[in-house]
């Protein structure tokens, strides 16, 4: 598999050759390249914080990353097993000049990735992303001699820290969770989600916690993307055990998805929309979102008397969005929460903290919950193309195809219909385009979804 680069990091499987893959090579030509980067905003001897989740390979990508900013005269800050979101709340709580995160977040064991943090402790951008593999592969570097390589520290406590800062935000009731008495089951995928989110509950008054996979082996005992599918086993724990709901979180805890008293998910996408109706209720502001997550979100902002953007996908994408329209809370459907009152990041234990304390004003089951919002279904279909498909056409087509309709093209082609909508998107690593739908049922959404579909086959 290539080393695939893209806004969100560098990731790849270990091992193979330089450039097919997440070797040695790489990670030394990455984080150099991060230095320089670093250097070029002025700052002469950069300190880096670095973190990581409970990968197989985590140790091993540590020593490398950590020796090389080193030998290339940055102070270290070794924060250990962690969380992305600790991570991003390490830099500026150290007043670092930057971080780097190893996870390949939802991607399988053989995986590993860099993820890059600026000094504000949010990602690079797209500029920054692509000046630094420019310089990565050319590989003209200078390394410091023995007087000025940089130092390193170990420094242990970095999650306790995140969870007194959740605990401390306005908007999380401890007492009020505590009062509930809630019974919840924890699936932490044996990475760093297993330290992290029962060591929350705990902090926040629950004492009634199953813990599954929960145990940082790296050895993920499920496909670690926190989908229906791959949590069959922790649907019925949560049902066999007459639990009030049950906790999902991915490798690195910045996707979060819940699990109903019966069982039954709740819906990635609706971890948003939930957490963001409780803000709403208590913080007049507007919201954002992907083009690809559901509608739920605009109406509930709308009812609330807000204003709802959609950006491009993707997590700069969306906090760039919600700093230009003062958002309030914003995130992406596939469970990640970015609450700004404490950070710019997708962080699910904000999401844990802000969800219970909702879950216990409303005084309700889980399931019940969520019929107060407006339901939609989502559909998810892929176009499998010839590698010389040229799909920027195609995309331009289907948007002249649809000019009468309300047409979104800042990344790909979103058709908004009236009672759901369309997203087609080329990907970045394989020949396909991803076509997303949403509507008001199953049948609309794979209705909506079939008729674009055929559209398109037409085209190519």
């Amino acid at each position: 598999m290539p080393l695939v680069k893209s806004i969100s990091g560098f990731r790849g499987t270990i091992g193979g050759k330089p450039d097919s893959g997440l070797t040695p090579v790489d990670i030394v030509n990455l984080t150099t390249a991060f230095i320089l980067l670093i250097r070029r905003n002025g700052v002469k001897r950069p300190r880096i914080v670095v973190g990581r989740d409970g990968r197989l390979s985590g140790t091993m990508v540590n020593q490398l990353v950590c020796g090389n900013l080193q030998a290339m005269g940055a102070d270290v800050i070794d924060i250990g097993l962690s969380t992305t979101p600790t991570t991003e709340l390490a830099v500026t709580g150290l007043k670092a000049d930057g971080g780097v995160i190893i996870t390949a977040s939802h991607n399988p064991r053989e995986w590993n990735a860099l993820k890059l943090l600026n000094n504000e402790g949010e990602f690079i951008s797209a500029e920054d992303g692509h000046w630094l593999l420019d310089k990565a592969a050319k590989a003209d570097f200078d390394f410091s001699p023995i007087d000025e390589i940089g130092t390193y520290t170990l420094q242990d406590g970095w999650i306790d820290r995140h969870i007194q800062m959740v605990e401390n935000l306005t908007l999380v009731d401890k007492e009020l969770i505590k009062k509930s008495k809630f019974k919840v089951v924890v699936d932490g995928v044996n990475s760093t989600g297993g330290i992290a989110i029962p060591r929350l509950l705990r902090s926040l008054g629950i004492d009634d916690i199953i813990e599954l996979n929960c145990n940082v082996t790296g050895e993920f005992a499920h496909n670690p993307e926190p989908l229906a599918v791959n949590l069959v086993d922790t649907c019925r724990k949560v049902r066999d055990a007459n639990a009030d709901l049950g906790i999902v979180v991915d490798p690195d805890v910045d996707r979060l998805a819940f699990i109903n008293e019966k069982g039954e998910m709740y819906g990635e996408e609706y971890t948003l929309v939930t957490v963001a109706s409780y803000v709403l209720e208590n913080t007049k502001g507007n919201t954002v979102s992907n083009l690809s997550s559901t509608r739920a979100l605009r109406d509930v902002t709308v009812a609330a008397g807000g204003e709802y953007s959609a950006s491009a996908v993707g997590e700069v994408n969306v906090v760039e969005m919600m700093k230009k329209v003062n958002a309030v809370i914003g995130g992406e459907g596939n469970g990640g929460v970015i609450y700004p009152e404490l950070h710019y990041g997708r962080d699910a234990l904000v999401g844990v903290g802000l969800f219970l304390t909702y879950l216990a004003k409303k005084q309700c089951r889980c399931s019940e919950l969520k019929k107060m919002f407006p339901l939609y279904y989502m559909s998810k279909n892929k176009i499998q193309l010839s590698p010389s498909t040229n799909v920027d056409a195609i995309l331009a087509k289907m948007a002249e195809r649809y000019k009468n309709e309300n047409v979104t093209t800042i990344d790909g082609v979103k058709i908004d219909f009236a009672d759901g909508w369309v997203h087609l998107r080329k990907s970045n690593t394989e020949p396909i385009i991803r076509v997303y739908s949403e509507g008001r049922s199953d049948a609309e959404a794979e209705a909506l979804a079939n008729t674009v579909l055929e559209e398109a086959k037409k085209m190519i």
